[in-house]
């Protein structure tokens, strides 16, 4: 008795002009390094480039995600595809991961025996990439914080910047020095690079599709608040999660007086609580279910 909810969401801002753009920059910067790695022979641009795909497929996830995410929401799927933007974040930060290592062990068996490469050829196809990186980042550098689909797409070709510029550095020593195992070295850092970024947005996509509570949000303060209250004996099947990012949503059962249920005290308690849960803890989105005392004795046992 007593179930209400507020219905408000975020509005969704549409990136997927942005995401577009990018990933045609991206797919035009993959095929040229991947021909700048066969005639040089150069395990750094090839890792970049092996990166670069990663990103195509990444951010093609991303743009299918923005598309599905403004899609209205139905009595099959209450969120509509909200969730979207998570799966794809936590899809490209797999692969990411996968790549990551890769690298990581065939640069390390290049440190042992280094291959000849051309650094003339590393270093025309390392700028390309590399202004490629740099126009791709302007585009997303506005919304790089609206979600983890977007910071995905930031951090992937921020990493690739951070990648060509390796491969620039390495054809320098390569054609100055004759170091031949800058190559390999070069290839490490990008593994380097790519590895703890795509571990912390891993983590951050499966906190959310294991609807781990927000960070952030304190649920100890929330039954504090919620105790606080005139007339709350006690709080129960507390509960919070996020449907994406940016949307947490909070349910909780809150025992009242059994008077509560006669002179109208639970409309101004309602509003008053979820007027608090939107100004001190940011959700806005909230169910609370009011329960007289003497109901405790039907809850399910399993209910925490």
């Amino acid at each position: 008795m007593g179930a209400e909810h507020s219905h408000g969401t975020a509005e969704l801002a549409d990136h997927r002009g942005r995401l577009a753009i990018v990933l045609g920059i991206t797919c035009t910067v993959l095929v040229v390094e991947v021909v700048g790695a066969v005639i040089s022979g150069s395990l750094a641009l090839l890792a970049d480039a092996g990166h670069m795909l990663t990103d195509v497929a990444g951010l093609s996830l991303g743009l299918i995600a923005a598309v599905l995410a403004r899609r209205p929401a139905t009595d099959a799927r209450t969120w509509g595809y909200r969730r979207a933007e998570v799966l794809a974040a936590a899809a490209q930060a797999a692969v990411l991961l996968a790549v990551g290592v890769f690298v990581l062990v065939e640069g390390i068996k290049r440190l042992f025996d280094p291959p000849e490469v051309t650094s003339g050829v590393m270093i025309v196809f390392g700028v390309v990439g590399l202004v490629g990186n740099i126009l791709g980042l302007l585009i997303l550098f506005g919304g790089r914080g609206a979600n983890l689909n977007m910071r995905a797409a930031f951090l992937e070709v921020m990493n690739d910047a951070l990648g060509s510029v390796a491969v620039l550095v390495a054809a320098f020593l390569i054609a100055t020095a004759g170091w031949l195992r800058a190559d390999a070295v070069a290839s490490l850092i990008i593994g380097v690079l790519i590895i703890p970024r795509t571990l912390k947005l891993l983590r951050d996509s499966v906190d959310v599709l294991l609807e781990s509570t927000p960070k952030g949000l304190e649920l100890s303060a929330v039954r504090t608040r919620i105790l606080s209250l005139p007339h709350v004996h006690d709080v129960h099947d507390l509960h919070a999660s996020q449907v994406t990012t940016g949307l947490p949503v909070l349910t909780a059962h809150v025992v009242v007086d059994d008077t509560c249920f006669l002179d109208g005290h639970l409309g101004p308690m309602l509003d008053e609580l979820q007027h608090s849960l939107d100004t001190d803890f940011d959700v806005e989105h909230s169910t609370i279910q009011f329960e007289a005392a003497a109901h405790s004795g039907h809850e399910h046992p399993t209910h925490p």
